[in-house]
């Protein structure tokens, strides 16, 4: 975060923590640095129980060399090789005196990417017991049977092995090996191929199932771990940066946006999860953990968490170095990057997308850093999804000629202030199948609109009946804009306490408010439609004294009726409307004899 933003107040936290690290780690003495005793080292060494030190400490590692790497801070580098010098002679130890065995047995716990933040610091340091080290924390029961090209990763702990994967990268990158290029290449197609959700994630109770047999894992709550998807945004991030393909930020792009930012609730900092569910019918509030709390949850995807929200910034561009500087946009996210090496400021501005708008419009306006604007190339994605449908590239009202589908549209050019860039790319309904090659589960469907994962709600039958050849354009319908600001809950503030309207199996009741993002708060939620005979109304102001009729959120196109003096209002289907029964919007709530009056307010 402080790399994209220089804040003032971040920098002064990271040089504080930093420096009463460097105390804790001088009072201890011998290079060791944690919340909890070195003796969990000793129980793992000595194949006992203990969770996962490695992963811990590997999160500290990683961050001081980032406070060095990134905030050049001297002290924290001082810092994480002496922590290295430790664990060197700890491992050695275990080597000398068992085996190298039993030191690999003792890595069958999760231990971060310790091989990742070692090659790292190898990079750096050029010093053999850091390169050495690195190596003995590459796993080579998982990572030779990618070596062989087996698909074979089935039941293996996901999020264990994830990070020795993205280490492996590094591996190939500070050596040049080109096995570990082709292990992370091979891992990637597997895990996409057998082992992938709509949303880009995996794992299933922590764990890989079986190849192509994703719609067995929808019968658990506990799928997508959010660690893993964390973890493969580095796979496809170290991908990408060797092979320049499309598909690959086509990925990184579906994963971000369905399998990270979801795990956070709404608009609330700290209240994260630690699975996203798949399945339909299911909640996130209602997995195995459901939602943490801000302050008295930290699980390992906390950690991760909080991490992925700092860093929203990370892989929006790329640059490619030599005599024409090259600059690669590969997310389309509104942003401000100031490239020294093209020597320009870019503005980028994308209008979120919208079920009424079948494009997603996004325009860059170019700033030079200098008067004079030096040569440079700009490589735009075209994401492999688009459809050659409306897409259109407009340069200072000139219309650009787009390459097809899962190519870049490359602008070579001195840019200079004034210089707009506008592009319109179609975001198209489409239906995907889940991984798995059983053809009695061929009907398991995600539907998707653009990168974005659609979400049902039902109450009803969970199956979407469509005819042969069906195109799903014919079954779907977009939301009008105006749908948006006409939802609202009704209340009543009475003894100290607020009072909803509510539905629930389709009869109406009034109960306190809910919690927000419950299935209560859906029953609460309510679509005001104007009346036939009303004049137009956009804000729900303009509708007081009007006629308007009542849909409940969670029974799209049924209606609430009054069925008559002392009895209670209803719920029914289009069919079953023998007038189309309407309300009087009013300021207040009570009865009148043929109409309820309620205060309305915006959920």
């Amino acid at each position: 975060m402080w790399a994209s933003t220089h804040n003032d107040s971040l920098k002064k936290k990271m040089s504080a923590l930093v420096a009463n690290l460097s105390i804790c780690q001088e009072k201890i003495g011998t290079g060791y640095l944690s919340a909890f005793p070195s003796e969990f080292f000793d129980r793992l060494e000595a194949t006992k129980y203990v969770w996962a030190p490695y992963y811990t400490t590997h999160k500290i590692l990683a961050g001081l060399l980032d406070q060095h790497s990134i905030a050049e801070n001297p002290q924290a580098l001082k810092m994480v090789t002496w922590m290295v010098d430790y664990f060197y002679n700890r491992v050695q130890n275990v080597i000398t005196k068992f085996s190298i065995s039993r030191h690999y047995q003792s890595l069958n716990e999760e231990t971060g990417g310790m091989n990742d933040v070692l090659y790292k610091l190898y990079s750096i340091t050029g010093d053999p017991r850091h390169l050495l080290l690195a190596h003995l924390f590459d796993k080579p029961c998982f990572l030779g049977l990618l070596a062989v090209k087996a698909n074979d990763i089935a039941h293996f702990h996901a999020n264990t092995h994830i990070p020795v994967i993205v280490g492996s990268q590094m591996r190939y990158e500070v050596t040049g090996d080109p096995l570990y290029k082709e292990i992370g290449t091979l891992f990637m197609d597997l895990v996409n191929s057998s082992h992938t959700y709509a949303t880009g994630g995996t794992s299933v109770n922590e764990f890989w199932s079986d190849p192509k047999r994703m719609a067995d894992t929808l019968e658990s709550t506990d799928n997508e771990e959010s660690c893993t998807t964390y973890n493969m945004l580095k796979v496809s991030r170290h991908l990408f940066t060797w092979t320049k393909k499309v598909s690959y930020a086509d990925y990184y792009e579906r994963a971000l946006t369905n399998g990270v930012l979801s795990i956070q609730r709404g608009t609330e900092p700290g209240v994260m999860i630690y699975m996203l569910p798949q399945g339909r019918g299911v909640s996130k509030a209602k997995t195995y953990f459901g939602w943490g709390t801000k302050f008295d949850s930290f699980w390992c995807c906390y950690g991760t968490g909080i991490e992925s929200f700092s860093k929203l910034g990370d892989s929006i561009y790329f640059e490619e170095q030599g005599e024409n500087p090259t600059l690669y946009i590969i997310q389309y996210i509104s942003s401000l990057f100031n490239w020294k090496s093209g020597q320009i400021i870019l503005n980028q501005t994308v209008v979120p997308p919208a079920s009424w708008d079948p494009f997603l419009r996004v325009s860059f306006t170019f700033s030079p850093a200098k008067k004079t604007g030096a040569l440079s190339t700009l490589n735009f994605r075209l994401p492999t999804r688009m459809h050659k449908n409306g897409e259109k590239g407009i340069l200072n009202n000139e219309t650009l000629t787009l390459p097809g589908p899962g190519n870049f549209l490359s602008i070579t050019r001195k840019w200079n202030a004034g210089d707009k860039l506008s592009l319109q790319l179609p975001l198209t309904l489409r239906a995907e199948a889940i991984k798995d090659d059983r053809t009695k589960y061929a009907s398991i469907q995600a539907i998707l609109y653009g990168p974005y994962l659609l979400a049902g709600h039902t109450t009803g039958d969970w199956n979407i009946k469509t005819a042969a050849n069906a195109s799903i354009a014919d079954w779907i319908t977009p939301i009008p804009a105006s749908y948006n600001i006409h939802l609202f809950y009704f209340s009543q503030a009475f003894a100290n306490s607020t009072f909803v309207l509510t539905n629930s199996n389709q009869s109406l009741a009034v109960k306190k408010v809910p919690e927000p993002g419950t299935d209560s708060a859906l029953g609460a939620t309510f679509r005001v439609i104007q009346g036939k005979s009303s004049t137009k109304f956009t804000t729900l102001t303009d509708a007081i004294g009007k006629s308007v009729m009542l849909e409940p959120f969670d029974h799209p196109g049924m209606q609430v009726i009054h069925q008559g003096i002392e009895l209670p209002l209803t719920v029914v289907g289009s069919s079953l409307w023998w007038t189309i029964f309407c309300f009087c919007c009013g300021t207040g709530i009570g009865w009148t004899k043929r109409n309820h009056i309620f205060r309305i307010q915006k959920p």
